[in-house]
């Protein structure tokens, strides 16, 4: 449960250029048509392509927390075909990039570095002519390493966007909902002013004994009334509850009221109307929490479907150090279960809340 599970924004990139990355392989073969007779050093090195491009994929289609999994596989298998093929430094670029891609640049940089030691140290052992090994191999991780940091700002610019669009769609959304309430009150106001004249006047016409009159305007109540009744469920149709989208929007605006930042991550997927409203009152609750108690000025909810489970994460930006379960918490905690779900804290270095909720075809 930490903060890199709020990244499902990096999990991969776009599926159908996955397969054209791999062409930079064809710097693995070159060294191999060299080998001449060395045919179970060949052999080995092809094999060793079989997990590494397993392991490429995984990595492709995995989110941060889990990302060092496969690349660690990666760089296993570079290492290990290092002894074999001088073409071993193609499959470091490859482990450079996702760590450009998935982590920071800080981070990124101290691993090129310890990549770049690890080529001079395979440079050695092997004995590879002068040092071509780490000084090539140096410059293509560098390049290819780039390429994923810059992917990765590339595709953080593309979520901001899209939250953008998302966050005015809602507004739009808002407004017509409003329309749709001034109708419904529009509606009411004038049948039921109607209705009062009418019972008014029937009354008065009871009195001075003009039953049939009195009869004529208690029918006309009548109708005015169906009428009414027919125009608030047509109207009500169009006016459902808000849902979770909008809901999430909602709750944003009012941290953002009290200066603090949020950050929404992720999509909802589609859920049924029990799961919809309980999940909202879970958020509610957990920013009505901040609201009163917490000194953070910044928000994340972070929203990820992995493996048939709906992963929601409430993330403060500050740590906590205790934590009462109040009778919000505990609130939480029940709906949770009315749903089949768990809910997760961390304290330290962030307070976060993690919901894990099950998806089936009922949800």
């Amino acid at each position: 449960m930490t903060s890199g599970l709020t990244h499902n924004n990096q999990k991969s990139f776009e599926q159908k250029t996955a397969w054209v990355y791999l062409i930079n392989l064809g710097f693995y073969f070159i060294p191999l048509f060299f080998m001449d007779g060395q045919w179970l050093k060949i052999t080995l090195a092809v094999a060793l392509l079989i997990p590494f491009v397993v392991g490429y994929f995984w990595a492709y289609n995995n989110s941060k927390e889990h990302a060092y999994k496969p690349i660690t596989l990666m760089m296993v298998i570079a290492i290990t075909s290092g002894f074999l093929t001088s073409g071993s430094m193609s499959l470091f670029s490859f482990c450079c990039f996702f760590i450009g891609f998935f982590y920071s640049l800080r981070t990124a940089i101290l691993s090129y570095i310890g990549i770049s030691l690890l080529l001079l140290s395979l440079n050695i052992i092997v004995g590879y002519t002068g040092y071509f090994f780490t000084f090539y191999g140096m410059g293509i991780c560098l390049i290819v390493g780039f390429f994923g940091v810059i992917e990765q700002h590339r595709q953080r610019i593309k979520r901001q966007q899209q939250q953008s669009k998302d966050e005015i769609t809602q507004l739009a959304t808002s407004l017509e909902r409003e329309r749709i309430a001034r109708d419904l009150h529009d509606v009411m106001g004038h049948h039921l002013a109607s209705i009062a004249l009418k019972a008014e006047l029937a009354d008065k016409l009871i009195s001075a004994g003009k039953t049939e009159q009195a009869q004529l305007q208690i029918n006309q109540v009548s109708q005015i009334t169906r009428d009414c009744l027919s125009q608030i469920r047509q109207t009500v149709t169009d006016y459902k509850h808000q849902g979770l989208s909008q809901t999430t929007s909602t709750l944003s605006q009012m941290l953002r009221d009290k200066s603090i930042a949020v950050t929404i991550e992720g999509q909802w997927p589609k859920l049924n109307n029990l799961a919809e409203s309980q999940l909202c009152l879970m958020l509610t609750e957990l920013v009505n929490n901040t609201l009163k108690h917490s000194k953070t000025d910044h928000c994340t909810i972070a929203i990820q479907t992995i493996d048939s489970q709906l992963l929601l994460q409430y993330i403060e930006n500050s740590p906590i150090t205790a934590l009462t379960e109040g009778n919000g918490l505990k609130g939480i905690k029940e709906r949770a279960a009315l749903l089949h779900a768990d809910v997760q804290y961390q304290l330290s270095p962030q307070f976060i809340v993690t919901i894990i909720l099950p998806l089936t075809e009922s949800t």
